[in-house]
């Protein structure tokens, strides 16, 4: 769950000094590959924020199941432990980065 979130984190870090980059290059804003890429980027951003809903429900999913009876006698008995949901902890890095080209 920590390299999940570390890579997350890494991604997020990556596309804020991208951007950085672009920003000094005016005529790379006007690029065709540029604009494409800052689709894409766009694009996967949506992708991953949907994937960590997806994954947070599940484990809320798994979490209620495993605590109500009669689920919990079989959680017990094979010792099923509650699940961590996957949690950003700097508000600033909850933020998808900012692409404007």
């Amino acid at each position: 769950m920590q390299n999940l979130a570390a890579a997350d984190q890494g991604l997020t870090g990556a596309l804020s000094r991208l951007m950085v980059v672009s920003e000094a290059y005016p005529d790379l804003k006007a690029n065709q590959n540029m604009m494409q890429l800052s689709e894409e980027l766009t694009s996967t951003e949506n992708r991953v924020a949907f994937a960590r809903q997806a994954f947070n429900d599940s484990v809320m999913a798994y979490n209620n199941k495993r605590e109500v009876f009669p689920s919990s006698i079989v959680a017990g008995m094979f010792n099923f432990v509650a699940a961590a949901l996957l949690e950003i902890t700097e508000p600033a890095k909850r933020e998808a980065p900012k692409v404007s080209f």
